[in-house]
């Protein structure tokens, strides 16, 4: 397992190297023209000529990548943050960690503002990420250390540090839209936003440049490579091939009820399936035959199917932030009368899967066996509970099961055994081949197309019993939804498709929609109606009353100023950017 060497410190060290943008309260328009104020150009020369920097340089390739290590310590303490600011700001998720005013709980409401935590918190860590890659990147621009470091050695940093900041850049673009684009430590620091198009344009030269640079594979997957580059290549150009919505966009659709428009541009389409097919050619990574292998601390850097991951030594060991994806949706594992910290909206998710997709298996379930109280059976039903999400729930055993129901996996049921040293998987294979098989599927190419979805249905049920003949748009972006269901993806690929509104609206057809969960005495009297035996301490009344409220909540709240977050403006490196994101 990779070491991050000194990680601590470099995770500190980000902070004082990242950005800050206290020291200019302006607020401007957008940036499609050069910044009026007469500073040096804001938008740097992509290759600004080498010159001395007075900080201590790399005296060693261990220092070096030590160094640029801390990079990734930001994007550590986002593992699971990126669940309660995304996947709450869909119809499929709810959130219930902490007080119904706390940051989770608000996006799950849709009732999101510059003040709440998650937000503040992504955006500060992308920048704080962006300092460390600039502060190495100048280091190795040094002529102090051309004879310190063998090229080879710069050459592997450099491609870490460029493949970071495109990873960085790409989120930003996505969840704030137009941004400060930050390619250097020195001053001025900008504050005002640049287009969208250019921050894509640099998104695409850092990693084109990383590509270069990195080794063809690396069996530690959260080492960036060639294979994790090219992927990323391929997000990026689908993302950007949608056209995303600039704020101008946004500010005319900010109080909609409905979604924009939608439409491509087919050359970035073809440039998405021109690298997602590099990562395929490479023959570095496949399908896991077994879908449910993909998950769990004993599958990272074993699984064929990851391309990239973030790495987590677990809360003290030297992580910035273990990762509590194993711990947020399964918080209080067997106790199913407390609230977990986020889980799946309805039980009607559960129907989204066919019978005998093997995917549904640790996507969402309702039954789980504690092995540490001889296979007791538990199921997440109402009265008492809802479904839980499982991909990160930590198994003892899931293929030898109890005979009474083949296919339910174990799950032991102590604090000690939900890890939070499993790693994030960032990027795995299926999610290049939805890359491609979208991209051909825009381009009118669906025939082209069908064969990669299949192939993904094919691994999920086992044999070709249930290949799609034809392919349809809701088929491609139900297939999304099946392969990825809990990975942080669900709100980025409808903002793509332009259907977020839509989508949220949905949840009027959830069961916990209906008035019959409105209010406690409402949901006793239901959960009578169904089994006349139930008294009131059997039924959970409360919880089901608050689902009702959050899904009713995200029905009136969504608009189209969700088509983005708020630049938080409450803390850090955010202070004096502007102009606010339309709505906020």
């Amino acid at each position: 397992m990779k070491k991050l060497i000194f990680l601590v410190i470099l995770a500190l060290l980000s902070i004082s190297v990242s950005i800050s943008f206290n020291s200019c309260n302006k607020d401007k328009d957008v940036a499609e023209t050069p910044d009026p104020d007469p500073d040096p150009d804001p938008d740097p020369d992509p290759d600004p000529p080498a010159y001395e920097i007075t900080t201590e340089v790399f005296k060693t390739t261990r220092e070096a990548e030590a160094f640029v290590n801390g990079a990734y310590g930001p994007l550590q303490t986002l593992s699971s943050s990126f669940s309660f600011l995304l996947e709450s700001h869909t119809e499929s998720t709810i959130s219930f960690e902490g007080a119904e005013t706390a940051g989770g709980p608000a996006a799950s409401r849709l009732e999101t503002d510059p003040a709440n935590s998650y937000v503040n918190k992504h955006f500060n860590a992308f920048y704080n990420s962006i300092g460390v890659t600039n502060s190495t990147i100048e280091k190795l621009d040094s002529s102090k250390v051309t004879a310190k470091l063998p090229q080879a050695a710069k050459d592997l940093v450099r491609g870490r540090a460029l493949f970071v900041r495109g990873l960085d850049y790409l989120y930003l673009v996505q969840l704030y839209g137009e941004v400060p684009l930050r390619l250097s430590t020195r001053p001025p620091v900008p504050t005002y936003r640049t287009s969208i198009d250019s921050i894509y344009e640099h998104i695409i030269k850092d990693l084109e440049e990383a590509e270069a640079l990195l080794p063809e594979y690396d069996v530690i997957r959260s080492n960036p490579s060639k294979g994790a580059a090219n992927a990323l290549l391929a997000r990026a150009y689908l993302t950007w091939g949608h056209k995303p919505l600039s704020r101008a966009q946004v500010d005319a659709i900010k109080n909609a009820d409905s979604d924009p428009a939608h439409s491509v541009d087919n050359a970035k389409l073809e440039k998405a399936v021109e690298y997602a097919n590099k990562v395929i050619a490479s023959d570095q990574y496949q399908l896991e035959t077994d879908f449910n292998q993909n998950f769990g601390v004993a599958r990272e850097n074993r699984s064929v199917e990851h391309v990239y991951t973030i790495h987590h030594d677990g809360d003290g060991l030297g992580d910035a932030q273990g990762n509590h994806q194993t711990h947020c949706p399964f918080t209080a594992r067997f106790n199913l009368w407390t609230d977990n910290h986020i889980g799946p909206a309805d039980v009607t998710l559960l129907d989204r899967f066919e019978a005998g997709d093997n995917r549904k298996l640790f996507s969402i379930l309702d039954v789980l066996y504690n092995s540490e109280e001889s296979n007791t059976k538990y199921e997440y039903k109402f009265p008492v509970t809802s479904p839980r999400y499982g991909k990160f729930i930590h198994r003892s055993n899931y293929l030898a099961t109890p005979a009474e129901s083949p296919g339910r996996e174990r799950a032991p049921g102590s604090a000690a055994a939900q890890p939070n040293n499993i790693n994030r998987i960032e990027l795995r294979y299926a999610e290049v081949l939805l890359y491609k098989a979208e991209a051909l599927f825009y381009l009118n190419r669906a025939g082209e197309a069908l064969p990669i979805i299949n192939q993904l249905r094919q691994r999920a049920f086992g044999s070709n019993s249930h290949n799609l003949t034809t392919l349809t748009e809701a088929a491609l972006h139900r297939e999304w939804d099946l392969e990825l269901t809990f990975e942080q993806k669900h709100w980025q690929n409808l903002v793509r498709w332009k259907k977020l509104i839509a989508t949220v609206k949905t949840v009027d057809q959830f069961e916990y929609f209906k008035s019959d969960y409105a209010t406690a005495d409402a949901v006793k009297t239901k959960a009578k109606s169904i089994d006349g035996s139930l008294q009131d301490e059997d039924i959970n009344a409360a919880f089901f009353a608050k689902v009702y409220k959050h899904l009713h909540a995200k029905f009136d709240n969504i608009k189209g100023k969700h088509y983005r977050f708020p630049i938080p403006t409450t803390s850090g490196i955010n202070q004096g950017v502007g102009p606010q994101n339309p709505g906020y």
